[in-house]
C-alpha cells in the first residue's frame, strides 16, 4: 500500500507533466483534455486528503515558505486548482484579514472543500467550480494569486492579478510533482505578461516561484 504523501507513480507523473507542458506551450489544446482531467479528479475526490496527505505540513511547505516573502498583506486571494481546499484554508489562516477564493475544475473536489469550512457568516472563504483557463473572476480582482501542484495558465493569472500583486506557483514534491512546470518556463512566460520574478526557492521536498505584476498592466 502506498504511504500517504508518497510520490505518485511514474505513469501519473508523466501524464501530469505532459498536461502541464501542453498548457504552457499550447493552451489552445486544453479544451481537448479538460473533461478527462475533470473526470479524473471527480473520481479521486473522496479520500483524496488521506491518500495524498494534501493538508500536511510537508505538502504545504513550499507554498507556506513562499507567502512569507510576499511583502504586503493581501486583501483578496485566489487559490487556483484548490482541490479539497487545504491550501486555500492555509492561506486564509496566514492572512486573517483577506477574503480568499478557491476555484477548481472538479465539482466533486469543490464539494469536499466546502465541507471543510462549515458555517462562515462573513463569507471570508468561498469555493467555486471553474476552469483555470477561463477564470470566473473580473480583471485585476486579486492581489495574491496562488496555486499548488497545478499547470500554469499564464494569461489568466496575469489578467486577474492587480498591478503590484503577487503570484505564487508551488510544487509540493519538486520534480516529482505531476502537475509542475519548469521554473525557466514560468519565469519566461510571466515576463512577457509583465509579471517579473522576485524569488524562487526550495522548501522541504518542494519548490516555489514568486512573481510580481508591474504597474500599469491590466
Amino acid at each position: 500500500m502506498t504511504e500517504p504523501g508518497s510520490p505518485p507513480d511514474r505513469r501519473v507523473r508523466l501524464a501530469g507533466k505532459t498536461i502541464s507542458l501542453i498548457v504552457a506551450h499550447a493552451p489552445w489544446a486544453w479544451p481537448l483534455i479538460s473533461r478527462p482531467v475533470s473526470r479524473f479528479f471527480d473520481s479521486a475526490a473522496r479520500g483524496w486528503d488521506s491518500r495524498t496527505g494534501s493538508g500536511s505540513s510537508e505538502r504545504l511547505a513550499a507554498i507556506a515558505t513562499a507567502v512569507l516573502e510576499v511583502d504586503r498583506s493581501p486583501e483578496r486571494i485566489l487559490d487556483i486548482g484548490c482541490g479539497t481546499g487545504s491550501a486555500t484554508i492555509f492561506l486564509a489562516r496566514e492572512f486573517p484579514r483577506a477574503r480568499v477564493r478557491g476555484v477548481d475544475i472538479s465539482p466533486a473536489m469543490i464539494q469536499e472543500a466546502r465541507h471543510k469550512i462549515g458555517l462562515d457568516p462573513e463569507a471570508r472563504i468561498a469555493f467555486r467550480e471553474g476552469d483555470a483557463s477561463s477564470l470566473p473572476f473580473p480583471d485585476a480582482g486579486f492581489d495574491l494569486v496562488a496555486q499548488n501542484n497545478m499547470p500554469v495558465f499564464f494569461s489568466e493569472i496575469a489578467r486577474v492579478l492587480r498591478p503590484g500583486g503577487y503570484v505564487v506557483i508551488a510544487s509540493s514534491l519538486g520534480r516529482d510533482t505531476p502537475f509542475s512546470t519548469p521554473e525557466s518556463v514560468i519565469s519566461r512566460k510571466f515576463k512577457r505578461l509583465g509579471v517579473n520574478t522576485t524569488a524562487t526557492g526550495d522548501a522541504g521536498r518542494g519548490t516555489y516561484y514568486i512573481g510580481r505584476k508591474g504597474p500599469g498592466r491590466e
